[in-house]
């Protein structure tokens, strides 16, 4: 009876294991079913576009220049869904293979999209699509969310779910306005900024660390909280005294040389300090947050607080010096409203900026440079809406303006993939 017992559990045993060898894992088609909705959506462009559509590549200050060029709408149109349809099937073929997507191929699709829209939006029109113009402002508009999105990566990856960005960089641009104005410098607003995103943060760790209050309830509360009082001071001290609230702006710094090279030039180095800054914040933090004592000090105490605190890490500590760094950098980002745009402060003129940073942070997977990318196409969706006008489309900026909150609402259902946020966010300690 033992014996029999004992040969039917083992080939239980066998059989279960065959089983579990011979089950594969579902394949994941989110971007090849992306990329036929957007191949869909080119056709559909194809068949009501009309007549030609016109580029410009440079801008008068650059080394040489490009004449216009006048292309068939149409032609783009097609030849960009061949792309799409190519790397769709790419797509598909690795998905049956469950190998993961490539990220080339999510670009081309993104590119090829973006193509056919421009041309399907400028055909048959009398005005000019300014590509330089376009990328220049994306660029721009990104600054607020990248900054805030950092914001949320190291705060996050020490822990802390930091809700508050919206606060942080509506208080940046609120002293920022102030300061400047008061000290006619728009380089004292860019040191002040920081300043109140730290002091915002700080908040978020008294209540959200120190007190054990659930922390997004607390940053919810902070960003009314900051809301309301930038939206009193403005409506009683600004207005009484315009003198504390002018438009000052940051000087357009061109970098020699590279700054008059065609399309990258005007782009990449014909910006303000806010944008440079930016470039070294996100190439610092993706280096020192995987490749330094401080990165994995702050990602074990995220990951793992209690082995942390095991090894001689203070957790809380830790956890409040970053939160407050990230207040700091949301907060410079804030200053990109004000002194950076050479706009006098306005009551909530970041626009929930701040949430749309959140979205960017988790498209990006909670990594400086995918958390760029996904800002980059949340500020060039932005700039499209307003040059769209110009151009005299008939389509309604609207709805492209539309397009970052729905991307925030794919990002958030998860439909970006498989990304794992640090496994004791929002968990206190001790």
């Amino acid at each position: 009876m033992t014996a029999s017992s004992t040969s039917t559990a083992s080939i239980t045993s066998t059989a279960s294991a065959a089983s579990a060898s011979t089950a594969v894992e579902p394949m994941n088609l989110k971007i090849p079913i992306t990329g036929v909705v957007v191949f869909l959506l080119q056709g559909l462009m194809a068949l009501s576009a009309r007549g030609s559509t016109t580029f410009r590549f440079t801008v008068p200050s650059d080394f040489f220049q490009f004449e216009d060029s006048t292309l068939n709408a149409r032609l783009i149109i097609l030849i960009a869904a061949g792309i799409v349809a190519a790397v769709t099937a790419v797509a598909l073929v690795r998905a049956m293979h469950r190998r993961e997507g490539a990220a080339w191929v999510s670009v081309l699709m993104g590119v090829g999209f973006v193509v056919a829209f421009l041309a399907w939006a400028g055909a048959g029109r009398n005005g000019v699509i300014p590509l330089v113009t376009i990328l220049s402002s994306a660029l721009g508009l990104s600054v607020p969310l990248v900054y805030g999105a950092l914001a949320g990566i190291i705060g996050e990856r020490s822990g802390t779910i930091n809700i508050a960005i919206e606060g942080q960089l509506l208080g940046g641009a609120f002293l920022g306005a102030v300061v400047a104005s008061a000290c006619s410098s728009p380089w004292a607003g860019l040191f002040a900024a920081p300043v109140a995103g730290a002091l915002v943060a700080l908040l978020l760790a008294l209540f959200g660390l120190r007190y054990r209050v659930n922390q997004i309830v607390v940053g919810v509360v902070l960003n009314v909280l900051v809301s309301g009082l930038t939206g009193f001071l403005f409506s009683t001290f600004l207005s009484s005294s315009p003198s504390l609230n002018r438009a000052l702006r940051l000087p357009t710094l061109a970098v020699p040389i590279l700054s008059r090279i065609p399309i990258i030039g005007p782009v990449l180095f014909r910006q303000t300090i806010l944008v440079y800054l930016m470039y070294v914040a996100v190439a610092v933090l993706s280096a020192m947050l995987f490749r330094s004592r401080w990165g994995l000090r702050l990602r074990a105490c995220g990951e793992h607080p209690k082995a942390a605190d095991t090894v001689g890490i203070n957790v809380m500590r830790t956890r409040v010096a970053n939160l407050a760094l990230a207040g700091a950098l949301a907060g410079l980002g804030g200053a990109f409203f004000t002194v950076g745009s050479g706009l006098s402060f306005d009551n909530d003129m970041t626009a929930g900026n701040g949430y749309i940073a959140l979205a960017a942070m988790i498209l990006g997977a909670w990594r400086p440079l995918g958390s760029l990318g996904a800002a980059l196409l949340f500020g060039f969706a932005t700039s499209v809406a307003q040059t769209l006008p110009i151009i005299g489309s008939s389509v309604s900026p609207d709805i492209i303006s539309m397009i970052p909150y729905i991307v925030t609402i794919l990002a958030v259902a998860g439909f970006v993939g498989k990304v794992r946020a640090p496994a004791a966010e929002g968990v206190p300690y001790p």
